[in-house]
């Protein structure tokens, strides 16, 4: 969860949404990383988890990661946690939960229907409230 919150400081550093995501292989090495790029690449789907997945997959020649784990320091939303299962990975570490937008524990809480493809083991509220502090301080100084 460090490197993902340092990741989301790169963020809001950039004017984006503080958020930083990474892919880890079941030895816990760090196979891809990425920060929301939504403004700067002009893409509503350039979210951090969305853009680790993808690179992820092209480093290591596959189309699924079945074995790896997605981290990130906010709930993924509906789009990204649909993403992850897409991908196979076996678990999504997040911090911060999301009620507004998030996918898992909130909103379409994607893996709790019967018709899901595959639920990765999820752990949440890892490093929350660094997590919430970083996202409240970015929305309050748009305001």
């Amino acid at each position: 969860m460090d490197q993902a919150l340092e990741l989301a400081n790169k963020a809001f550093n950039k004017g984006e949404v503080p958020v930083g995501a990474l892919v880890l292989s079941s030895d816990r090495q760090i196979i891809s990383q990425a920060f929301n790029q939504v403004e700067q690449l002009q893409d509503p789907t350039a979210h951090a988890e969305m853009l680790a997945l993808k690179e992820a997959c092209a480093i290591l020649n596959k189309k699924r990661l079945v074995g790896y784990t997605l981290v990130v320091n906010l709930e993924p939303c509906p789009m990204c946690a649909a993403a992850a299962m897409h991908y196979r990975v076996e678990r999504i570490v997040f911090g911060a939960y999301d009620p507004k937008g998030g996918g898992i524990d909130h909103g379409a809480c994607l893996f709790s229907h019967r018709q899901t493809l595959h639920c990765p083991e999820i752990i949440a509220g890892v490093r929350e409230q660094e997590s919430q502090k970083l996202l409240r301080f970015f929305f309050q100084s748009l305001r």
